[in-house]
């Protein structure tokens, strides 16, 4: 053995990262929708344009800045193509796909990433012409999920998506008493909702009556017990907070998030009556530094009127069981105790499919102070918003993301 192996190895220097290490924040720099409602002549991709065209010009910022992009539910290789059309070339992508959360958690995972250094400008952008598809015959009203892996033990007996939220509402009637006059509000409040946004679907009035007696779609769900079914997109653009000095408009903070997965098959859910947004809401409050009593407004995804009702009690805004109760006599309203899918939600105004990244865009639009007079939440003393909840749900209470957002 030679006496260099033998002789005391110099030390090394300690290792100096090439970036503070310190966590940047994450701004709401610019959001938008694209044409939606009824569309019959434009493509998935081109509103997919309209719409990163408009966020970015409600940014003010230069479109090279972006260097991170977040799509999923159209192309082969998404976000591959749709970078590709959109003239992007990002460094940093995600197509996670978890049905309608897959925004709320895709903003999560950008957040971090641009906490972290590895982006600096994350575009978030979806597009759909579902309701041209099916009325061109381009695609029937229901698509399989599949029949391999664990939902192969479920499809021979028929189960729709609308049946197993059909399902989870009936053992929460069953357990705690909610009636379906209760899960009617949900609809009419949303459908009142509705009535002051110009770009909502469905802006006519409707009562309790009306929803219970509209054709049953599956029991306990008349056909206004469940979402619509639109053509649109939106976009939603998030920053390093350095370049919020440059933005055209006041920056909304993403102050925390939250993610959860629960179950594929019904018989691997323990209790029907709780969703995934038990564990993605309590994630996020607590990154946060938040509660439920001192949220403003709350954009919660609304496929069917039970998805209301089940997240507000997971959320933390009143106890499990008692949402029938907590939705009665107004209180999702504009005006109400706690305003609740203040552009309409997935009921009235829109629902062209994932619509997670709609949540994100009207939670944004509201603390900006940019509903509209008529539409615009307010506090006791008339001062803007300062906190919102925007939380999504995938499949059938498979997943579940939930983002809280303030205005700085």
């Amino acid at each position: 053995m030679s006496a260099a192996s033998t002789s005391p190895r110099t030390p090394r220097p300690p290792h100096t990262p090439r970036t503070p290490s310190t966590p940047r924040r994450v701004a709401v720099a610019g959001v938008a929708l694209s044409d939606g409602g009824r569309v019959d002549e434009a493509t998935p991709y081109a509103l997919h344009a309209q719409a990163a065209r408009r966020a970015l010009a409600d940014s003010g910022l230069d479109r090279a800045l972006i260097d991170g992009l977040a799509s999923a539910g159209l192309g082969t290789l998404a976000p591959v193509e749709v970078a590709e059309y959109l003239g992007l070339r990002p460094t940093w992508v995600d197509s996670t796909a978890v049905g309608g959360s897959t925004w709320e958690v895709m903003a999560a995972h950008a957040a971090d990433a641009i906490a972290q250094r590895r982006a600096n400008a994350v575009l978030l952008v979806y597009g759909s012409t579902a309701r041209a598809d099916i009325k061109a015959r381009r695609r029937t009203s229901d698509l399989s999920f599949g029949a391999r892996g664990p939902l192969q033990f479920e499809v021979p007996y028929g189960h729709t998506l609308i049946a197993k939220y059909a399902m989870a509402a009936r053992r929460h009637m069953h357990q705690y008493g909610t009636t379906l006059e209760q899960l009617a509000e949900v609809a009419v409040q949303a459908r009142a909702n509705a009535a002051t946004n110009p770009e909502a679907q469905y802006r006519e009035p409707i009562t309790v009556d009306d929803v219970l007696s509209g054709p049953m779609i599956a029991d306990p769900f008349t056909k206004l017990h469940c979402c619509v079914r639109s053509d649109g997109g939106c976009a939603v653009l998030l920053v390093a907070e350095e370049y919020v000095p440059d933005l055209a408009k006041h920056p909304v903070w993403i102050l925390g998030s939250g993610t959860a997965v629960s179950h594929t098959t019904m018989s691997e859910w323990e209790d029907f009556t709780v969703s995934p947004a038990a564990v993605s809401g309590r994630a996020a409050f607590e990154r946060a530094g938040v509660a439920p009593d001192d949220i403003d407004l709350a954009q919660i995804y609304d496929a069917f009127t039970y998805m209301t009702l089940v997240t507000l009690e997971d959320l933390g805004f009143c106890a499990k069981g008692e949402g029938g109760a907590f939705v009665e006599k107004g209180r999702l309203l504009r005006d109400g105790g706690l305003p609740v899918n203040t552009d309409g939600g997935g009921l009235s105004a829109c629902h062209p499919g994932m619509r997670g990244l709609f949540l994100l865009v009207e939670a944004v639009r509201q603390l900006r102070g940019e509903a509209g007079e008529d539409r615009q939440v307010r506090k006791a003393d008339g001062a803007l918003p300062e906190l919102a909840v925007a939380s999504g749900t995938g499949g059938w209470f498979c997943s579940s993301g939930t983002v809280v957002l303030g205005r700085g």
